[in-house]
């Protein structure tokens, strides 16, 4: 684990309070992307950006360095460039900005600040057919991807018991995330809340509230059953719950919301949007920070 985070570490600097699926897929844009030929001059700045990163972190022959696709960036004279790093078969991914002479290498983000750097975030994230709670015109809208077997998911929706009843005017989302390739269970678990949200939206956060209480003692083996027994004492049909488990619809609508948080660049669980702005890793005392934020903000009337 150390070696590992000393190699990627000083290019990606996550967060160690995540839950982080190391070997996931691209998603069909990704990889139609991913597949895309370089033009020769983008091959050639390929080449010496792989040299200048592998000389800028020690990454040696061992470690599989992917550069690319060049993509458009919001500065102009510079590329947008993916790295992928693999060692040891753990996977990370982030991003640098190469300028197009190939002279300079940026680290960070780059905005445009004549536009909202938030808005395009805003647009990509639907809330119409997924669980809520908190008013309809909140000023403040927190969307959560999250993944019912995540421990660090489980210590957010904790601390969120103390923080939603300070906000009462804030609007809380949940979308699935589940990480299937680290959490095997925690899909079918996004399945029964689903089935429960389909039955009576208020159903939801009962079922949602008992996943997390149980995490420690829910696993492959008796997930069905536990979601059943939930779903029973959450007030649900028993018989309609189970035959929603089932459906291939139910399994359509999970993973809708997973290409929705891809979409939106969730890599990790949990991930909060607090209207748009994203929050890696869902830190009480920085969601706090950021709603009190956008709650001045929308007083000042911006």
């Amino acid at each position: 684990m150390g070696r590992k985070i000393i190699v990627l570490g000083a290019l990606l600097f996550l967060s160690a309070r995540l839950c982080v699926a190391q070997d996931s897929k691209p998603s069909g844009a990704e990889a139609t992307a991913s597949a895309a030929p370089m033009s020769p001059e983008q091959a050639r700045l390929a080449k010496s950006t792989e040299a200048f990163v592998r000389q800028l972190f020690g990454w040696g022959d061992s470690i599989k360095v992917t550069i690319g696709p060049f993509a458009p960036s919001a500065a102009p004279g510079y590329y947008r460039v993916p790295i992928e790093v693999i060692l040891n078969d753990q996977k990370e991914t982030g991003e640098v900005f190469v300028s197009k002479d190939g002279k300079t290498l940026l680290r960070g983000e780059i905005f445009d600040m004549s536009v909202d750097p938030f808005a395009a975030n805003r647009a990509k994230i639907h809330i119409d057919g997924s669980p809520t709670k908190g008013p309809t015109d909140a000023p403040v809208t927190l969307v959560e991807f999250a993944d019912f077997e995540c421990p660090h998911c489980r210590e957010l929706w904790e601390a969120l018991q103390a923080v939603e009843p300070k906000y009462p005017q804030i609007r809380v989302v949940y979308k699935d995330y589940p990480l299937t390739q680290i959490h095997p269970w925690a899909n079918t678990a996004s399945l029964g809340a689903h089935c429960a949200f389909e039955q009576s939206p208020a159903a939801f956060w009962k079922v949602h509230d008992q996943i997390f209480e149980n995490q420690d003692v829910i696993s492959t083996e008796n997930i069905w059953d536990k979601l059943v027994e939930f779903a029973g004492a959450a007030g649900l049909n028993t018989d309609t719950f189970k035959g929603c488990m089932s459906a291939a619809d139910t399994q359509k609508a999970i993973d809708e919301s997973h290409a929705e948080g891809a979409a939106l660049g969730v890599s990790s669980t949990p991930t909060v949007y607090i209207n748009g702005r994203p929050l890696v890793g869902g830190d009480v005392a920085a969601l706090s920070q950021l709603i009190d934020f956008e709650l001045a903000q929308q007083k000042k009337g911006k």
